[in-house]
């Protein structure tokens, strides 16, 4: 039975559990993250295993070029293949279904690692791994339009996607402890128990019974999909990809992703080679740009809900907050400046941390856009294509800064500064009214938010 649609979009105060909900999705965006970051948190006992070919004796020999990093490459291209059809089977599946699905496969792939006694064992693990944890954000973006509020999703999306930035803090400490006491098979028993414990909890929700019915306005964007004579829950990919909608969130993705992937990499080289910061002083500088970018995912993450309550439609509150973070991402330019005129360490890691936030805050209102422009059985599809985008993007990004950290920082900084406003251009041009299905609708305002 089709649920009854509520007139608009505001909280539905009745049903509280929906911030249960962004608990569940914050603890599994935590565990994806741990998952994805413990074969590197444990590559020191990588040099012990005499068949991933480590040669301390060769001094131009590094295990970051050749096994261990064969390994680290499966699994990026299975995330990045996984992203284009994780979101199409989750919307086909629902997301109870599909996010269950998902966080099995990775959860019993991690496991895995603890029983592999070769290099071709670690790349089928990580590939399987890579495959698995590719269904985590769109899972949760579908789950966060079908809970939240037009209002509150930034919000939402900005709380469970800190977990990213929690794990980053959580698993440097609770890896090497268990390594040391237990042994590096046991780091992955452990992630991924955590994964198991976590689908059950999942599968005990009574999520379809208790969710919210759709809103107007997810009703306005199956209009146009109606009039095509389709069927808005089994919209055909080749609809999705027509979609203006879907092109300016797989730029927004593909201009912007690198540059967080770009701090997650080189941040601890950086500090490193221009401030002369060893691995143990490395640590508090990293918490205190990862505890950053949490904040500045809540902040940002609630700024379009407040304009909205105050009066301002959904296009004007959601790309009002993305310029404010485009905007405070623009200092970062001065970093290389900085460490060429020898400025103290704590003013870069300001800097960095300012950058790191508004990046955040900027990805927890561009993962909302395409429940603004889509319905909700076209979420995860969307975001699978964004995501793969993203990463494409990337691996693009990563090539060029290897090349050309040294020599170009003022460029690589320049772009990293600038890529927020210039993917912000794309979306207007691309989507000049989020919230909009059509043209048509735009006079509708007794239906439109």
């Amino acid at each position: 039975m089709q649920r009854p649609a509520m007139s608009q979009d505001t909280p539905v105060q009745q049903n509280q559990l929906r911030w249960v909900v962004c608990g569940l999705l914050f603890l599994a965006t935590t565990i994806n993250y741990m998952d994805r970051s413990v074969f590197s948190l444990i590559e020191p006992k990588l040099h012990d295993l005499p068949f991933m070919g480590w040669n301390p004796a060769d001094p131009t020999h590094s295990v970051f070029n050749n096994n261990f990093g064969n390994v680290l490459i499966f699994f990026q291209i299975a995330y990045g293949v996984g992203l284009l059809v994780s979101g199409r089977i989750i919307d086909r599946l629902g997301t109870k279904v599909g996010y269950a699905l998902a966080i099995l496969i990775w959860g019993i792939s991690s496991m895995s690692h603890a029983f592999v006694g070769s290099v071709a064992g670690f790349c089928i693990a990580r590939f399987m791994l890579g495959l698995g944890e590719s269904g985590n954000f769109p899972a949760a973006l579908k789950s966060t339009s079908e809970w939240f509020p037009q209002s509150e999703r930034a919000l939402a999306t900005g709380i469970w996607n800190s977990g990213a930035n929690v794990s980053a803090i959580i698993a440097p400490l609770l890896i090497p402890f268990v390594v040391a006491k237990y042994g590096w098979h046991a780091a992955f028993i452990t992630t991924g128990s955590f994964g198991m414990l976590w689908l059950v909890l999942w599968l005990l929700f009574p999520y379809d019974r208790l969710r919210r019915g759709s809103t107007q306005t997810q009703q306005n964007l199956e209009l146009p999909v109606r009039k095509a004579g389709l069927q808005p829950d089994r919209i055909p990919l080749g609809y999705i990809l027509r979609e203006r909608g879907t092109w300016a969130f797989a730029l927004g993705k593909f201009l912007t992703d690198p540059i967080w992937w770009f701090y997650l990499f080189w941040l601890p080289k950086y500090f490193h080679e221009n401030y002369g910061l060893s691995l143990n002083e490395l640590y508090k500088p990293l918490i205190v740009v990862y505890l950053s970018s949490s904040v500045g995912s809540i902040v940002a993450g609630y700024l379009p809900g407040a304009l909205m309550r105050s009066g301002m439609t959904v296009n004007k509150a959601r790309k009002l907050a993305m310029l404010i973070c485009a905007c405070c991402v623009l200092p970062v330019a001065a970093v290389p400046y900085m460490a060429a005129h020898h400025i103290g360490l704590w003013p870069t890691i300001a800097l960095f941390s300012l950058a790191a936030a508004a990046h955040q805050g900027w990805s927890a209102n561009l993962m909302t856009t395409p429940s603004d422009v889509v319905p909700s059985t076209a979420v995860s599809t969307v975001v699978g294509v964004g995501g793969a985008f993203g990463a494409v993007g990337g691996a693009l990004f990563t090539a060029v800064v290897k090349k050309n950290i040294t020599t170009h920082p003022l460029v690589l900084f320049a772009f990293a500064a600038c890529a927020y406003l210039l993917s912000l251009v794309f979306i207007q041009l691309l989507v000049p009214r989020l919230g909009a299905p059509s043209a048509q609708l735009e006079a509708d305002a007794d239906v439109l938010p």
